[in-house]
């Protein structure tokens, strides 16, 4: 289980074979890579879901391999119905918003913690996952630089092309798209050199991850201005299997992408925001467990946070159920979802 989706293997996959299987989107949310919040944000899984589908449906039209198989049918009339390949349809055929996508399996090993200042064991890794695996990197484009952005800590802004020698408080648009990698399976996540990349990401090529990452940017940049988006920044995660790389788990929406509507961010950086301002002690205990980890035979810094996060009023809530569900239907050109109009939600969250 991830933090925010449950997956669910109907067919395990082996050296020479993907699998099938499922993930189950629920309403749950993370933020600061805390893991499940207190508070389920109703409509979100939902949202998710149907974003990830019709943004994989878009990029397997641009010839963009991927492991989706389709969306289960919520009209299946039975749990075990929703496990058989006839519950699994494109986007277009469900009457109601999914909550649950068939995707093809990859190898997953367990990413070994070695202790003592040595870090993670990626060469165990790559020995038990063979030619059939899950590349354990996230590759993250960015267009712009948003408030917020950890990019703005780590670089200067003549390194990423800009004429300044500090940062503008506001929104800032890069001259050209930049991708950068970051680990994806330690318990923090953090960015690495290319060359370190490289060595993590094993048999799969990093410029071909990289020229994927750039493909996947190009279609959802596309479809966000489109419909009145912004897209500032997102992610793939990729698998590897019979010498080609697929993009996985899923791409495009509101959790692993940053879009604003109408200047206002319209992402699940609205709730990383609301923390900040609403809950500092928690946000800085996270900070602090996580800088005192590197000095500790401890691989989870949650183990030594102090502070445990407050929940959410139920006003933030609704405001933020209502931006995913909005979002959703103006991004997919649907009406899936029972909510405000789009204008009507991004202002609920630009009062919180």
């Amino acid at each position: 289980m991830t933090s925010v989706k449950e997956f669910r293997v109907l067919e395990a996959a082996a050296d020479e074979r993907l699998g099938r299987g499922q993930f189950v989107f629920t309403d749950a949310y993370s933020v600061f890579d805390w893991g499940r919040m207190p508070d389920p944000i109703p409509k979100k899984g939902a949202s998710l879901c149907t974003m990830g589908a019709f943004n994989f449906e878009q990029l397997e039209a641009e010839g963009v391999p991927t492991h989706y198989r389709g969306v289960v049918d919520p009209a299946a009339e039975s749990a075990e119905d929703q496990t058989t390949e006839g519950a699994v349809v494109d986007l277009e055929d469900v009457s109601e918003p999914p909550v649950e996508m068939a995707i093809e399996l990859t190898q997953v090993p367990d990413l070994p913690y070695l202790g003592d200042g040595d870090g993670y064991d990626y060469g165990t890794y790559h020995d038990r996952a063979g030619e059939n695996y899950l590349v354990p990197l996230e590759v993250v484009f960015r267009n712009t630089v948003p408030i917020g952005s950890s990019l703005r800590k780590r670089k200067d802004p003549a390194a990423v092309g800009l004429s300044a020698d500090e940062w503008p408080e506001d929104v800032v648009e890069l001259p050209e798209p930049i991708v950068e990698f970051s680990t994806k399976y330690e318990e923090q996540d953090l960015y690495l050199t290319r060359e370190e990349a490289d060595r993590i990401a094993g048999t799969a090529e990093i410029d071909d991850l990289e020229t994927l990452a750039r493909k996947v940017n190009r279609v959802v940049t596309e479809r966000a201005e489109a419909t009145g988006f912004t897209h500032e920044d997102g992610k793939i995660e990729c698998l590897y299997f019979d010498g080609e790389l697929r993009v996985a788990d899923v791409v495009g929406t509101f959790d692993e992408n940053r879009f604003a509507y109408d200047g206002q961010e319209v992402s699940k950086e609205v709730i990383r925001q609301w923390y900040k301002r609403n809950d500092p002690e928690w946000v800085e205990a996270v900070s602090v467990a996580k800088a005192e980890v590197a000095d500790r035979e401890v691989a989870d810094w949650r183990t030594i946070c102090a502070v445990d996060p407050d929940p959410l009023p139920t006003g933030v809530i609704e405001a933020v159920s209502g931006m995913y569900a909005a979002g959703a239907n103006a991004y997919t050109g649907t009406d899936l979802f029972d909510s405000p109009s789009i204008e009507e939600a991004v202002d609920a969250v630009r009062d919180l």
